[in-house]
């Protein structure tokens, strides 16, 4: 559905208007025994994700090809996707209206309403959000932009893979990520086919890609835990699914304590505050669920920083 051609006209098409976000050595030690680690630092992107990729390329692609309404945009949402699409609305000049679940946190509703958009909230579950949002988007005629399920969404998502490349000269082996509905899993890995291998951290209680493997197919799961604010799609979406099981995509589950825990560990350990989604990766490192060889060359994606750092501390 995506290859490295649509990444790499993504990356032509959003230039300038994203962040090149810093990659950290991580020094030798629990992480990192070899000292072959960096961590990617999209939480310094704009509106605190890496969701601005896919969102500009969304609404420039669309703009190039003439199917940009008047009414604008319509999407819908956790939080981050909806900050991203918000963001790119109001660079492009154009309405966005954001359909978001009744759980999507103050920080982040509070942020959809400063970039402009106009907030809809909308079930419990990230799923009646988007129902509600493509609804909405046949009344009024407005583009409906998907959280991670479209092909110019995931190109967008894969340009932080080429970023990646780029910035460790290719010398890269594994890209370790947090997936929800899987569209950066799904870019990072096109970007990356052939060059290198992408692992993707979810919670257990949240396996979307770990069930749609086994499956072969995007099938729906429970939903429940403490990362439902940002990896909390019920199902991997189609475009995921079929590049995780062409590229060969790694699923590895953590816990939710292993999540709060890991996430604690940046902030004490690099004073990097992350949103607990983000952290998922780095618990897969912390608690064993992945092993880096000695000589692996290994990418940790920080994907988002959208939280409240009041409960850093304070969450158990």
């Amino acid at each position: 559905m995506i290859g490295l051609r649509d990444v790499e006209a993504a990356a032509a098409r959003i230039a300038g208007r994203v962040r090149r976000t810093p990659l950290l050595a991580v020094d030798p030690g629990p992480l990192a025994p070899a000292g072959r680690m960096w961590l990617k630092l999209e939480q310094t992107q704009h509106t605190g994700s890496f969701k601005p990729r896919g969102a500009f390329n969304r609404v420039l692609a669309a703009r190039e090809a003439g199917l940009l309404p008047e009414a604008g945009i319509v999407a819908a949402s956790g939080g981050n996707a909806g900050l991203a699409f918000a963001h790119a609305a109001a660079e492009a000049g154009i309405r966005a209206e954001v359909f978001v679940p009744e759980t999507a946190p103050a920080v982040k509703v509070a942020g959809l309403r400063a970039l402009g958009a106009t907030v809809v909230r909308a079930g419990d579950r990230y799923a009646a959000a988007q129902e509600a949002a493509m609804e909405r988007a046949t009344a009024t005629g407005a583009l409906f932009c998907h959280a991670y399920d479209q092909p110019d969404v995931c190109a967008g998502q894969g340009t932080l893979g080429l970023e990646i490349l780029e910035q460790t000269g290719g010398e890269v082996d594994t890209v370790l990520l947090a997936v929800g509905g899987g569209g950066l899993m799904a870019g990072v890995a096109a970007a990356l086919e052939g060059r290198a291998r992408v692992v993707g951290t979810e919670p257990d209680t949240v396996p979307t890609l770990e069930r749609a493997l086994r499956a072969g197919r995007p099938v729906d799961v429970p939903v429940s835990g403490v990362t439902t604010d940002s990896l909390g799609a019920t199902r991997l979406g189609d475009i995921a699914c079929e590049v995780a099981l062409r590229t060969g995509v790694r699923p590895v589950l953590v816990t939710d304590e292993a999540v709060i825990a890991a996430r604690r560990f940046l902030w004490e350990g690099y004073r990097l505050a992350v949103e607990l989604g983000a952290a998922a990766a780095v618990a897969a490192l912390r608690t064993g669920a992945y092993r880096p060889e000695p000589d692996e060359r290994v990418v940790v994606v920080l994907c988002g920083a959208n939280t409240d750092p009041a409960d850093l501390l304070t969450r158990p």
